[in-house]
């Protein structure tokens, strides 16, 4: 058959969608014009657990504009179906907004105040009187006394006795700090019922087994009976994944009111809204020879979840199996419940925590073997998964290395700590290695094309950044062998094709699989339906000598033979041809995972422990780039993200009754510019296509994993100070 051109995958073309953002166009979820909307506003209990006791909704009400205020003393009992399918925790017991006077955690939704105006809604939910029967939280992570689930186990060979027998011997304790996604978009709903059918615009990374699952199961709906719209999201970070309570807040204050209700958590309230990435606290001990063999792990996890839900980050646990080849590992991993509510995926999930740590560990021992880090990790590096023996669909982790360094200049680097400076500051560089296991779900997308030459693609999946809409017209573009002009993408309905959580880095190899199938099939009827016309140049022809470029069917060999799709389908008086791409991923006989190397170089201020990032490099091994210009996007901003990791995202609680102190901007710190001077990354050339269709392994993740890392092993060879705690702060240089 021969090879359909390529045009504009791999082409690093602006986003499709960029005008109508950069114009204020693109409606997201809070945007949304809906006739007789009104307003919703949350009362957040003010305790950190306990009881409420007694609620006065009398100011409030009186208030003009105000329509109800909903408190568990007047809200309906909601049926709150099991919803095993959805990205709630496997066991517990979901958050039942209102239905009993329980307060698990401070911030929970305890009443919410609908008015004709947010700000009359606003007013009322400040005069409403909550008084409780509290008790002190327990929300400290270090606090040994705390009830843990079940630990999730591993281990292979003997590390204990492997330890023991060990040359050197390393033991360290790492505590990287809560995270919050803060995206720039707030979270919000609008819901409207009509009659017993259910549409709401929500903030989302997963519409139909996300949203429209949860509500449907909250509610005691059939699946049909619920639309989800969420044609754009500002950034979500893994904070969309879940249907968080606001949601069911509207869709109840909705259906009580009998108005659509618009309810948008205010920054504070995304701190106990919705997720977050959880505290840890993460011992690890490791054993080599004095060649730097690392002989054994051990790795002995705690995380903080919530006391009603048992939230795990599976993803803690590959990076330490898989990483280096080392013959006795032994993992422990623990849940402790806290009354706290419950953490949630963020981006690189338990492979950026797992990452900080054993990249940090392997960093101290390359200095107390005095190997430079690079050659200690190549000396440590696999030929085959350690976890299962299967063979890696591809590992290029030692060209990773080798061109990092090449271009980051690691060979003019002096090893010996605190070595460099320049006037008052003090100048170290440092690396980590990074990875994240390939995902992919099945999927389905609608392709049809229409007489006038376009053709529309359709599938339920959202777009929170990476640039959705731009890399699934690239894709659909060439298999239909048309301009990105002509065809157009359309996502964000659970109304389209099925289509898996937008996270994971498996949207570009699950969707874009399924786009592609139904690209080439519809691509493939038209030829066949060419070379079966009598009427067409393309009569007779073998199809499989057929391509077709610029929206042209034509010989490959013989250009001037053929015709444009319009001239098809008019002759034989077709309005349109469709069909429904899918994709379901096959069991492979491969370990399938993406594959990074990071470079940091920082300054820390001698005189005041200011730490400053210089520049970045980061070389990926992702498989096949779909959009280039996209791929910087997401590289950099996980960079970006990064930073914050290593420097200044911190959550800080009053442990007294659970409140977060610095929930908002102002303090909850975050890169901004001028943090960020100079970041790089590189993408190795090639594909794997025992991955997918694509041949993508995902890069969305991965970018984050080991940006931390890298920071911090920089910053010990500027100061001499290992830093085991994230962020890094200035107190704890000084």
């Amino acid at each position: 058959m021969s090879p359909q051109p390529q045009a504009a995958v791999g082409a690093p073309l602006s986003r499709v969608d960029g005008r109508l953002k950069v114009t204020g166009q693109a409606d997201y979820a809070a945007d949304h014009a809906i006739d007789g909307v009104v307003h919703g506003v949350i009362v957040d209990a003010s305790i950190g657990r306990g009881r409420v006791t007694g609620i006065d909704t009398s100011a409030a009400e009186a208030q003009p504009g105000v329509l109800r205020v909903i408190t568990h003393r007047n809200a309906p009992t909601l049926p709150y179906r099991d919803n095993a399918g959805s990205n709630n925790p496997a066991g517990g017991r979901r958050l039942r907004v209102f239905q009993d006077d329980q307060v698990l955690f401070h911030g929970q939704p305890v009443a919410v105040a609908v008015a004709t105006t947010l700000e009359a809604a606003q007013h009322a939910a400040s005069l409403v009187e909550v008084a409780y029967d509290a008790q002190t939280p327990s929300t400290d992570l270090r606090n040994d006394d705390a009830p843990t689930n079940t630990p999730t186990n591993y281990a292979r060979g003997d590390a204990q006795t492997a330890l023991n027998s060990a040359d050197v011997r390393l033991e360290m304790t790492y505590r990287p700090a809560r995270n919050h996604h803060n995206p720039m978009e707030p979270h919000a709903t609008i819901a409207r019922w009509d009659g017993d059918r259910l549409t709401v615009w929500d903030k989302t990374q997963w519409v139909i087994g996300g949203t429209q699952t949860e509500l449907a199961a909250v509610f005691g709906l059939p699946l049909a009976s619920v639309r989800v719209i969420s044609p754009y999201v500002g950034g979500g970070f893994g904070s969309g994944l879940r249907t968080w309570p606001h949601v069911t807040v509207a869709a109840l204050a909705a259906r009580e009111t009998g108005l659509p209700v618009k309810v948008v958590l205010t920054r504070r309230q995304q701190y106990f809204g919705v997720g977050y990435r959880p505290a840890y606290e993460y011992r690890l001990r490791l054993g080599s020879d004095r060649n730097g063999r690392v002989t054994a792990m051990t790795h002995d996890i705690r995380s903080e979840t919530s006391t009603y839900e048992p939230f795990g980050e599976r993803g803690i646990l590959p990076v330490g199996q898989v990483l280096y080849n080392t013959p006795h590992v032994s993992q422990t991993y623990r849940t402790v419940r806290l009354d706290v509510n419950t953490p949630v995926a963020m981006r690189g999930p338990g492979f950026a925590t797992a990452s900080y740590a054993i990249e940090s560990a392997m960093d101290e021992l390359s200095y107390e073997l005095g190997i430079d880090p690079i050659e200690l990790r190549l000396r440590n590096e696999p030929e085959t998964d350690p976890s299962n023996g299967q063979s890696f669909s591809t590992r290029r982790l030692r060209e990773c290395y080798t061109v990092g360094a090449r271009e980051f200049g690691w060979d003019r680097r002096d090893p010996t700590p605190r070595s460099t400076r320049d006037g008052d500051w003090l100048i170290g560089t440092g690396m980590a290695t990074g990875m994240y296991h390939t995902l992919r779900a099945g999927a389905q997308a609608h392709v049809r094309l229409d007489a006038d030459g376009t053709a529309l693609v359709e599938s339920a999946t959202i777009d929170m950044g990476p640039g959705t809409y731009t890399s699934m017209t690239q894709v659909a573009a060439d298999a239909l062998g048309l301009p990105m002009r002509r065809v157009t993408f359309r996502l964000g309905d659970s109304t389209m094709p099925n289509a898996p959580l937008h996270g994971g880095s498996l949207t570009m190899a699950s969707v874009g699989s399924a786009v592609l199938n139904g690209g080439n099939q519809l691509r493939q009827q038209a030829i066949r339906l060419a070379v079966e016309d009598e009427q067409s140049p393309l009569y007779g022809v073998a199809a499989d000598t057929v391509v077709v470029r610029g929206g042209r069917l034509h010989v490959q060999d013989t250009p001037s033979r053929g015709e444009t799709y319009q001239q098809l389908l008019a002759r034989n008086d077709r309005d349109s041809l469709e069909v429904l791409g899918a994709f379901a991923p096959a069991q492979s006989r491969f370990s399938i995972d993406a594959f990074a190397a990071v470079f940091a170089e920082v300054a820390v201020d001698a005189r005041l422990g200011l730490v400053r990032v210089r520049r970045m490099l980061g070389v990926y091994d992702a498989g096949r780039i779909i959009s280039p210009k996209l791929a910087d996007s997401q590289a950099l901003g996980g960079m970006v993200g990064g930073i914050g990791q290593a420097l200044l995202e911190h959550t800080v609680t009053d442990h007294r009754d659970g409140r977060i102190v610095n929930a908002n901007l102002a303090d909850y710190l975050v890169p901004v510019n001028a943090d960020v001077p100079d970041l790089r990354a590189i993408y190795l050339e090639g594909e794997d296509m025992e991955a997918d269709p694509l041949g993508v392994k995902g890069l969305g993740e991965v970018v984050l994993v080991g940006v931390a890392p890298a920071i911090a092993n920089a910053v010990f060879h500027a100061t001499g100070r290992r830093i085991r705690d994230l962020p890094i702060t200035a107190d704890a240089l000084l």
